[in-house]
């Protein structure tokens, strides 16, 4: 499986021994999807891929990776390792495009309430559409 996007977080590497005596080490990268509603997808490389791809925040990837869940105490849980990154090809098309901004009227001028007082003495009736209580 496939998945673009940005990478947005790059955690540090971890490294160990395991309980056979062989040295392993993994990096987990947080990577954006670039859609209408991004998701963020959490993906690890492991041994020598850590190596091999070495990303950045910002970086636009577009990673291969498989899915893997494993019971531990009764609960599962799901890994996404990364076996491939490349660089992606963006498409303006697929990506999101900013919403226009629409342009606002300028609001009318408050009336000044000495003109309206004014008004009010020399005779002028009040607005049939006026629902304001004073």
């Amino acid at each position: 499986m496939d998945i673009t996007g940005k990478i947005i977080l790059a955690l540090p590497e971890q490294s160990g021994v395991s309980q056979k005596g062989n040295s392993w080490k993994k990096r987990i990268y947080v990577l954006e999807t670039i859609e209408q509603f991004p998701k963020k997808v959490a993906f690890t490389l492991f041994g020598d891929r850590a190596d091999q791809y070495p990303l950045n925040v910002g970086d636009v990837k577009k990673v291969s990776y498989d899915l893997e869940s494993r019971e531990y105490n009764g609960r599962w849980y799901t890994d996404v390792n990364a076996w491939k990154v490349e660089d992606a090809v963006v498409d303006n098309a697929s990506a999101p495009a900013a919403a226009p901004i629409a342009s606002a009227p300028a609001p009318a001028p408050a009336p000044n309430p000495i003109d309206a007082l004014s008004a009010g003495q020399a005779g002028i009736a009040p607005s049939s559409t006026d629902d304001l209580p004073f």
